[in-house]
């Protein structure tokens, strides 16, 4: 396995702090799953991490600075939002962990669910109310209809491959789009391209018959 497209440090970091949404973290820690490369980048960013965190001298507070603080703490609302969830590393699978825990099981225990002209989709449940995360299923030869994002995407590929312009992605390659990237991802010939996808945003189909089933199914 070659992989050629990896995560941004902006990811990195901000799994490495814990900072990302459910959503991403699945991303991320599944291309980790899948790339020796990126591993050991997180690892320099967990120890960064650490450095910083021993470089900081706690400071002794007076009475009347912790009063204030809990104080501060009872007034301030608490969030409902379930924290970035981390998670441990595993040996590479058709769909590796943490994923595979997330849809119970490998590639012939997955309850697609049709998309039209031959695409299927998983949706994927989490606790993160900030992405929609879910496995597609791209025919081999077929494209994805032409579209724009409106917010982030990372799609990583799974097995099989497909090409949109940009580059050639292939099992374990990760590509990140943003509101600049207008695209159409055509799925290889030489087979079906099963990929998980994250976003935080309704995609921006060009094609107005895209837009008009878009909220059927739900992309």
């Amino acid at each position: 396995m070659d992989i050629k497209h990896h995560l941004s440090d902006e990811l990195l970091s901000g799994y490495a702090a814990g900072t990302l949404a459910e959503g991403w973290s699945i991303a991320v820690a599944t291309h980790l799953a899948l790339c020796p490369a990126c591993r050991s980048r997180f690892k320099q960013f967990e120890q960064i991490g650490g450095q910083l965190l021993d470089a900081v001298e706690p400071q002794k507070l007076e009475a009347s600075t912790w009063d204030s603080f809990k104080d501060r703490l009872q007034k301030t609302p608490q969030s409902r939002e379930p924290s970035a969830p981390r998670f441990e590393i595993k040996q590479p699978a058709v769909i590796p962990e943490p994923l595979r825990s997330y849809v119970d099981g490998d590639l012939p225990d997955l309850k697609w669910k049709s998309l039209g002209r031959g695409a299927y989709q998983v949706p994927i449940e989490t606790g993160d109310s900030e992405t929609q995360v879910r496995l597609l299923r791209i025919p081999a030869g077929k494209p994805v209809p032409e579209h724009g994002h409106g917010g982030r995407e990372l799609t990583l590929v799974l097995s099989g491959s497909f090409h949109d312009g940009t580059g050639l992605f292939a099992r374990g390659d990760i590509e990140e789009a943003d509101a600049d990237l207008v695209h159409q991802p055509i799925a290889s010939p030489d087979g079906d391209c099963i990929c998980l996808a994250v976003t935080d945003a309704p995609l921006k189909f060009q094609s107005w018959l895209m837009r008009l089933v878009q909220p059927l199914i739900g992309i």
